[in-house]
This record gives C-alpha cells, sequence and structure tokens, in this order.
C-alpha cells in the first residue's frame, strides 16, 4: 500500500498534473448533463420518447460524424480556432432547440438544431484525452494518467445525471436544460483559461492520408476492438433498466448503473497506481476477458441485492479496459493525426453505445430481460480472444 500511494503522490507532483487532472473534471461536466437534459426536455415540449430519442440520436450521429472532422483541423491549426468556433456555434444551437420546442417549430426545425448542435460539439472530452499524450512521454504515466481520467468520466457521468434529476425535481425540464447550457459555456472557459492548452504540439511532419489514422492497421484493430466493447456497456446501459423493470421497480435500473459505475471508478483508481510490467496489448486483452465471467453471472441470479454485487463486479473490468485503449491509441497513432485519432475513437464508442442501446432493447423484446448480458458475454468474450490473438502477439 506504501508503493502504491507513493505512485499516485509522485504522479500527482509533476508539474500541473493535479491542475489539469481538475479541469478535466470540471470542463467535462457537459458530457453528465446535456444529454439527459435534452432527452427529459424534449420528452415534455414534443409529447413523445420517440421524437425526443429521434433528436437525441440525431444529436448523437452528427457529433459522432463531426468529431473526426474537428480533429484533423485541430491536428492542422492547434485546438483554439476550433474551441473558438464550437464554444460559439454549440450553445447557441442547444438554446435553439431550447427556443424551436418553447415555439411549437415542429420536429424537423428541433432536428435541425440537434444537428447543428452535434456537428459543432465542443471537442473538450478529446482534447483532454489527447492532453495526456502530450504531456506524458513515458507509457507508465500515460496509463496512469488515462486510468485517473477514466475515474473522472465516472465521476461526471455520477454527478452529471444527478444534477439534472435534482433541477427537474425541483423546477422542471426546462430549468434543467438551460443549466445544462449554461454549464458548456463554463466548461469552455474553464478548459480555455487552463495550463492545458500550453501543451499542445501541432506536428507538421509525416504523409496526410485521406482516410488519416484508419490507414493504420493496428489503430484500426483497436478501433473495432472499441467498437465491440462500447456496444456491451450499450447493453449493460439497457438490461439493467430492463430487469428493474421485470421486477416492477423501475428506480432500480439506475441504482444497478451507479453500482456499475462505482465498480469501474474504484477498479480504475486501482489499476492506475499499480506497477505492471506486461505489454499493454496483454493488459488489454485481460481487462477485456475479465469482464467475460461477470457478465454471465448476470444469468444466474435474480435477487436484487445480489444483482447488485453482481453489476459492482461487472463495472470493476471497465475503468482499466478504457484506460489501456486510451494508451493504445495515443501510441500507435502518428504524431501529426494525434487528435484525429481520438475523434475517430469516440466516434466509434458512440457508435457501438448506440448500437448496444439498439440491439439491446430487440434482444429484452424477443429473448428476455436477461438476454442483453449473455450477448455482452459473448462480445466481451471475441474482443478479448481478438486482442490476444491480433495485437498482443508479441
Amino acid at each position: 500500500m506504501r508503493r502504491f500511494a507513493a505512485q499516485y503522490r509522485d504522479f500527482f507532483r509533476l508539474p500541473d498534473v493535479a491542475t489539469l487532472m481538475l479541469v478535466a473534471l470540471l470542463s467535462r461536466m457537459p458530457i453528465g448533463m446535456v444529454g439527459l437534459a435534452m432527452l427529459m426536455f424534449l420528452r415534455e415540449s414534443l409529447g413523445s420518447y420517440a421524437l425526443a430519442g429521434a433528436v437525441s440520436g440525431t444529436y448523437f450521429v452528427a457529433m459522432a460524424v463531426g468529431a473526426p472532422i474537428q480533429g484533423r483541423i485541430i491536428d492542422r491549426t492547434g485546438p483554439k480556432p476550433t474551441l473558438a468556433v464550437t464554444g460559439v456555434v454549440h450553445p447557441l444551437a442547444l438554446a435553439a432547440i431550447l427556443l424551436a420546442s418553447a415555439r411549437d417549430a415542429g420536429f424537423p426545425a428541433v432536428a435541425a438544431a440537434a444537428a447543428v448542435a452535434g456537428l459543432f460539439a465542443m471537442p473538450i472530452t478529446v482534447l483532454t484525452r489527447t492532453l495526456w499524450r502530450h504531456r506524458f512521454t513515458r507509457e507508465e504515466d500515460r496509463r496512469r494518467a488515462f486510468s485517473v481520467d477514466a475515474v473522472l468520466i465516472e465521476v461526471n457521468f455520477t454527478l452529471g445525471p444527478a444534477i439534472v434529476a435534482g433541477t427537474v425535481a425541483a423546477a422542471g425540464t426546462q430549468a434543467a436544460f438551460l443549466p445544462a447550457i449554461a454549464v458548456t459555456v463554463a466548461a469552455l472557459l474553464v478548459f480555455a483559461f487552463s495550463p492545458a492548452l500550453r501543451y499542445f504540439r501541432r506536428e507538421h511532419g509525416g504523409e496526410r492520408h485521406m482516410l488519416g489514422p484508419l490507414t493504420e492497421p493496428r489503430l484500426l484493430l483497436v478501433f473495432a476492438a472499441t467498437f465491440g466493447i462500447t456496444t456491451s456497456f450499450g447493453f449493460l446501459e439497457v438490461g439493467y433498466p430492463g430487469f428493474a423493470t421485470a421486477l416492477a421497480v423501475p428506480a432500480l435500473g439506475g441504482l444497478f448503473l451507479s453500482v456499475n459505475s462505482l465498480g469501474s471508478a474504484i477498479s480504475g483508481a486501482i489499476f492506475g497506481g499499480l506497477s505492471l510490467r506486461a505489454p499493454i496489448e496483454r493488459q488489454f486483452a485481460a481487462t477485456t476477458g475479465l469482464m467475460v465471467a461477470p457478465l454471465l453471472l448476470h444469468w444466474f441470479v435474480g435477487a436484487p441485492a445480489a444483482f447488485a454485487m453482481v453489476a459492482f463486479v461487472a463495472g470493476a473490468a471497465i475503468a482499466p479496459t478504457i484506460a489501456c485503449q486510451s494508451v493504445l491509441v495515443a501510441r500507435l497513432a502518428p504524431s501529426h493525426y494525434a487528435t484525429e485519432a481520438f475523434t475517430w475513437s469516440s466516434t466509434f464508442i458512440v457508435s457501438g453505445l448506440g448500437a448496444g442501446l439498439a440491439v439491446g432493447g430487440w434482444l429484452i423484446e424477443t429473448a428476455g430481460v436477461k438476454a442483453p448480458f449473455l450477448g455482452g458475454a459473448a462480445v466481451m468474450a471475441c474482443v478479448s480472444l481478438g486482442v490476444l490473438l491480433l495485437l498482443a502477439r508479441k
């Protein structure tokens, strides 16, 4: 334990590291607030979960499409121009969603505003991940940084929805959407006036291709694994609420997800403090493989308390897996595609989550409420085996 604590003590004593981690936490608060606040507001204003879901889906699809374009621009011009443009357009487009809904402008107008908001979503999360590549040269330091980063994202996804839910309960959905928009502006200011931008470097060397980092075969394998991993995460996102609904206690769905996130946060903190000698590819194969058994265990338990314990264990490999994936993206991406590689990573993450939600819902309808957990176990087993055979051969 003394050595474990010393690892973190020395890490946070490095110049600007503690400040940058705090900036990462504060500047990414919108990721846990905007999507939920938008969905809840649109459900009330449009009068339909289907329409609200369609607008939210438009927002996330546009975000997935726009992210790589932003990444390529950032790699060529630096982050400041992109931050300046998105910092103005994104909150204005979110405000346009609010205004169009309030004035009954119709679904097409609301969806168009959501598409603009997604295309011009501020790339702070991607920039934060790219920052760790620029800030640290040793892979061990990067692994520790990405582990802490994964824990902070879990905190964002815990605090953000809690703030939105509390605001909705106290003042309604419109009152929750307005602060979410304001938080996006505050996030930009926090990031822009922090030491973060000092660490970004533009790399001018290297031949450029239309497909950018997608021309790197090993990086493509990481992205394929990312899609599979996040598809499994999507299965969990729909599986826990589905099981809770089957128990006639829908509120338990949020509890199961929170417990799952807690397991992820704790394991991420532990993983970051370990000194591991195995190559990061083998660590990646191990963390994905460790998810298979707890995912399967969901099939065999039915009591809510036992199910919550299994959810906690299932979350224990999530943050370490994301940390390993981020280290691999940072290492395998050519330096002149540093940011674009992480935007493509985000695109595969968003696409995988969407696929998991869609297929997981279908599995519940056709094969039962526990089918998504079996599906997730099967996908994670394939991912682990693929990583072991194709990435971790050395």
